[in-house]
């Protein structure tokens, strides 16, 4: 117990006491009078308020150990109240937390620390079998892998048969992890699962309306959207317009506006329009609003045709701008990845290959994307469906991926905008030459520091989310 009050006590050293008004006192006194059916207190010698206030500030990865300590502690800790008096006093901690796909066909979570380093392993998520979709018939599901469809642009082949979740996309929302949709056996899900850290554990909630694989989710006003991704049509699977938002106060879904997909009707002829399928490649939340870049689809060929913005206050879409849209940097088979540090949008632009990557920011105001790292350390990897993540926590720009030794790495970069310049269409400059492969084992650069590695054997990327709590 001394070691984890040292621990806290490096950590808050600098943090300023809070005093305990009547409203606090009435809460605190609430929560201890709910702990366990042990009459001792919490800390001996002080009163339970006090001794909350303490266990708040404690670090979160020292929390799986204070459970340890007694029946009493272990209620703390994992009642919704601790961590909310960790709002009230500025302790909360930014995480990063990782999806990962095994040789076997199953998705894991990883939890890190990015402060002490320290990764933890969530429980697996349940697997489930709807009675429903597992009689189904794949037939239609063929007719598009012919196409290269499923090789493609979803990039999970024989992998629908076997692993459940194939698919998911993930969001965060109230200190949440959330896993929607996916594919089990070949058809399309409405399930949604979410994971509390506070009890450690998954379960499920409302399902969304429509059964969606690969669609695109973003967080605005402390709602969850979700936009695009297929479902099982009559034909195969159909490329989705439609769109929907959860609100995790209520548990309930609300139907969308669907994307107009508007650039995808001024195609010349009707056979194209039939051919070119129109689908999101990405979303992000942005400046109040979200915004969905959007391609046409026909394996083995994508054509970008900017994007549109869904506007809450109006509850409508209207167009991308242009350069927005045309210049938004595309991962390959298609998905636009991106991500917001202090409300600047940035995105990575692999180039012709991957070792030739820049890190562009979009400057709202002349409607274009600017360099402002020219040279990023990721390797070539061709034959993996997500060589790399972004996120942006401790205020900074991260990119996870693989280094040599096929461990996973935590990339932190020292952005520059005040050196940004125009972006090149060239990707053959000598900025963009290829980064050794020490350069990503963990030696720091004047752009990039590694904060953080671990080996999960031969696991790839899959997703990844940042919870504040």
């Amino acid at each position: 117990m001394g070691a984890l009050f040292s621990l806290a006590g490096s950590k808050n050293m600098a943090t300023d006491y809070h005093p305990i008004s009547q409203v606090d006192t009435s809460k605190r006194q609430r929560l201890s009078a709910s702990i366990g059916d042990e009459d001792l207190r919490l800390i001996p010698s002080l009163p339970d308020e006090i001794s909350i206030q303490i266990l708040a500030r404690m670090p979160r990865v020292c929390y799986p150990t204070m459970k340890l300590v007694s029946r009493s502690w272990k209620a703390t800790v994992m009642n919704h109240e601790i961590f909310q008096l960790r709002k009230e006093l500025g302790t909360t901690e930014e995480w990063l937390y990782v999806l990962t796909k095994v040789e076997e066909d199953k998705l894991s979570w990883h939890a890190l620390d990015p402060l002490s380093g320290i990764w933890q392993r969530l429980p697996p998520m349940p697997v489930v079998t709807y009675e429903d979709e597992s009689k189904k018939s794949v037939a239609g599901l063929r007719v598009w892998n012919m196409m290269g469809f499923i090789k493609g642009w979803l990039g999970c082949g024989d992998s629908l048969d076997r692993m459940p979740f194939c698919g998911c996309a993930v969001g965060v929302v109230g200190g949440c992890l959330y896993v929607l949709g996916g594919f089990s056996r070949a058809s399309a899900m409405r399930c949604v699962w979410k994971y509390d850290p506070c009890s450690n554990s998954w379960s499920e909630v409302a399902p969304m309306m429509v059964g969606r694989a690969y669609c695109k989710i973003g967080l605005l006003n402390n709602k969850l959207y979700v936009v695009g991704g297929v479902s099982r049509g009559r034909g195969g699977l159909t490329p989705l317009q439609s769109a929907e938002a959860y609100d995790p106060e209520l548990g309930l879904w609300t139907q969308v506006p669907s994307m107009p997909f508007s650039r995808a009707q001024d195609l010349p002829t009707a056979f194209l329009i039939d051919m070119l399928k129109p689908i999101a490649t990405g979303m992000t939340s942005y400046r109040g609003k979200l915004y969905v870049p959007q391609s046409l689809y026909s394996w083995p060929f994508f054509v970008d045709v900017g994007g549109e913005i869904y506007d809450p206050v109006t509850n409508t879409w209207f167009e991308m701008p242009a350069g927005m849209g045309e210049g938004w940097p595309a991962r390959q088979a298609g998905t636009k990845l991106s991500v917001v540090v202090d409300g600047e949008l940035y995105s990575l632009d692999p180039s012709s290959s991957l070792d030739s990557g820049k890190i562009k920011v979009y400057d709202h105001q002349d409607d274009i994307w600017k360099v402002v790292l020219g040279k990023v350390p990721i390797l070539d990897f061709t034959d993996s469906e997500s060589p790399y993540l972004l996120a942006g926590f401790l205020g900074k720009l991260h990119v996870i991926t693989k280094d040599i030794e096929n461990n996973i790495v935590i990339l932190q970069a020292e952005l520059r905008k005040d050196k940004a310049v125009i972006a090149s269409t060239s990707s053959s400059t000598s900025s963009s030459s290829s980064c050794d492969g020490d350069q990503v084992k963990g030696t720091e650069s004047n752009d990039w520091k590694t904060i953080a590695s671990r080996s999960f054997g031969n696991a790839e990327l899959v997703s990844c989310q940042i919870l504040n709590i």
